[in-house]
C-alpha cells in the first residue's frame, strides 16, 4: 500500500489537512486538477446523477487509496 501512496503523491494526489468536508478527497482532486473544491464537490454530486451508485464504492477506495497530506509543521508541542 506503501507504493501506491507513494505514487498518488508524486502525482500530486493528496488529501489535503485544510479544506475538507469529509475525508478531504474532493479537494484533494481538486488540488491536483487546478479546480476550486465546491466546484469538484459539485462535480462529483452531478456524476452521481449520470451514474447512480458509482460514487459509493469510488470515494472510499480514494479515501484509502489517497495519502493524507503531511503537516508542514509538527503537530506535536515543543517543551522548553
Amino acid at each position: 500500500m506503501n507504493a501506491v501512496h507513494d505514487t498518488f503523491a508524486r502525482q500530486g494526489l493528496v488529501r489535503p489537512q485544510d479544506g475538507r468536508m469529509i475525508a478531504g478527497v474532493c479537494a484533494g482532486l481538486a488540488r491536483r486538477f487546478g479546480l476550486d473544491p465546491w466546484i469538484a464537490r459539485l462535480l462529483f454530486v452531478l456524476i452521481l446523477f449520470l451514474v447512480p451508485g458509482s460514487q459509493i464504492l469510488i470515494y472510499p477506495v480514494l479515501w484509502i487509496v489517497m495519502p493524507a497530506e503531511k503537516p508542514a509543521f509538527p503537530t506535536t508541542p515543543t517543551t522548553f
